[in-house]
């Protein structure tokens, strides 16, 4: 009877699993995604077929696979296979783990493969006291983590470990796991007879967002919402629309570098629309829009310059508005800015000579004042002999005399043939003929 008891509870908690945990592969082959380190002769594949694993950080966005690897990776291992989350266990929990794992060891000889879920979560002195035992290897840690751990977790624990980066799931890649969920009658919505049109599974597959586990929940919400419906349900568009949530943007440490990055790369390679996408993106996701006004500033000086010395006016009046206005409103203040900048002529050229310059002054001998520059204007000045022999420029025909400034030969600012510094160029490059020409010279 304690049999019976066993198998209805065992069968009543399988039914209680969500579709994407009751849909987690069983083999490497029903494995989706990841081909780029799991494929055929790559990294990952070689070292399982080999036996050879050793520690390894698996780091990606939720749903594309991290835990359901490391699943299968301790099926095909002789590992005794353990799990800790991170975001709930202390270092007692993680020693208590540790201390199994070497009596394990030491009285079995079977090693324990540990695996960290949220790895992030765990702070300094947790990590490192996990770092013995990886080293020595009592354990063979599989961490896995939604942040960058080159920026979460201790240079030692990441050096000891290969990285494994996870990409999100392509559509394709989602929409076969939904068809398999649908057709699969043990473990899937197969025994529902619920079918589902192109529309539907298009549509679940491109809001997912590469995320396996949010397509296949909504799609068991949807084909449960109409499994009672006929003899041959089928889920239509306008059902997976009413069955997933809006999506949370992901947005973390990570996504804030990398999105403001692609929003000023963007701007610079003049591509408005690439860049009012990335603008959007952090918005959305709570971005602070004086960071942003600040960027843009930022750009406005360094990437566009005196092409278009305009927009260096229209960034700063940008920030300023943003600064008084605020959400919502400012978004239209930034997307004006946005867009100005992504079309504007592009210069680097004073971003260049500011560096330049101050390269020269941190590594080379350091250049005196010429004496004809010094101050001039305080009592004994004369008696120094400074200011003597400067030319006020304004007594010159045009406002130019040729004078030196320097002291030396040296060129930092070199215009640029774009926009209206192009016109500042032709200047330039007047003056420069004039003073090689001229008969001090």
């Amino acid at each position: 009877m304690t049999g019976l008891f066993d198998r209805a509870e065992s069968a009543n908690l399988d039914r209680a699993r969500p579709l994407a945990d009751r849909m987690r592969p069983r083999t490497l082959e029903e494995f989706a995604g990841q081909q780029h380190f799991l494929g055929s002769g790559k990294l990952l594949r070689r070292i399982l077929e080999a036996d050879r694993l050793s520690s390894a950080i698996f780091y990606g966005p939720p749903g594309t696979g991290k835990t359901s690897l490391a699943e299968l990776i301790a099926g095909q291992t002789e590992c005794v296979f353990e799990r800790i989350n991170a975001a709930a266990a202390g270092v007692k929990e993680l020693r208590d783990a540790l201390e199994s794992a070497r009596d394990r060891l030491a009285t079995g000889g079977r090693q324990t493969l540990l695996f960290v879920d949220e790895l992030h979560h765990f702070n300094r002195t947790q990590q490192d006291v996990l770092l013995p035992d990886v080293e020595s290897g009592v354990v063979c840690l599989i961490g896995a983590t939604t942040a960058n751990p080159f920026f979460s977790l201790v240079s030692p624990l990441v050096s000891r470990s290969q990285v494994f980066e996870f990409q999100p799931l392509g559509t394709d890649e989602i929409r076969q796991l939904m068809m398999r969920a649908l057709q699969d009658v043990e473990r899937g919505l197969g025994r529902h007879g619920v079918t589902a049109t192109d529309e539907s599974l298009d549509f679940l597959a491109e809001v997912s967002d590469g995320d396996a586990r949010r397509a296949l929940n909504a799609l068991e919400i949807g084909a449960l919402s109409i499994a009672a419906t006929g003899d041959a349900p089928v889920l239509e568009l306008q059902v997976a629309e009413e069955s997933i949530q809006k999506k949370a943007v992901r947005y973390d440490d990570d996504m804030h570098y990398d999105a403001a990055s692609a929003l000023i790369k963007s701007m610079r390679g003049s591509d408005p629309d690439a860049a009012m996408y990335w603008l959007a993106r952090m918005l959305e996701a709570g971005e602070d829009p004086r960071f942003l006004a600040r960027r843009i500033v930022i750009l406005a000086s360094e990437d566009i310059g005196n092409a278009d010395p305009h927009a260096l006016v229209l960034a700063n009046a940008a920030a300023q508005a943003t600064e008084r206005v605020g959400m919502p409103e400012c978004r239209i203040i930034l997307a004006q800015a946005v867009a100005y900048l992504a079309l504007a002529p592009k210069s680097n050229a004073s971003y260049v000579a500011i560096d330049a310059a101050l390269n020269d002054v941190r590594t080379r001998a350091v250049l005196p004042v010429p004496r004809h520059l010094q101050d001039s204007h305080y009592p004994g000045a004369k008696q120094l002999g400074h200011g003597q022999g400067y030319v006020y420029a304004h007594q010159g025909e045009d406002g130019w005399v040729d004078q030196d400034y320097l002291g030396v030969e040296r060129t930092y600012y070199e215009p640029l043939d774009r926009g209206f510094e192009a016109e500042l160029k032709q200047r330039l490059d007047q003056w420069r003929s004039r003073r090689d020409t001229s008969p001090g010279s």
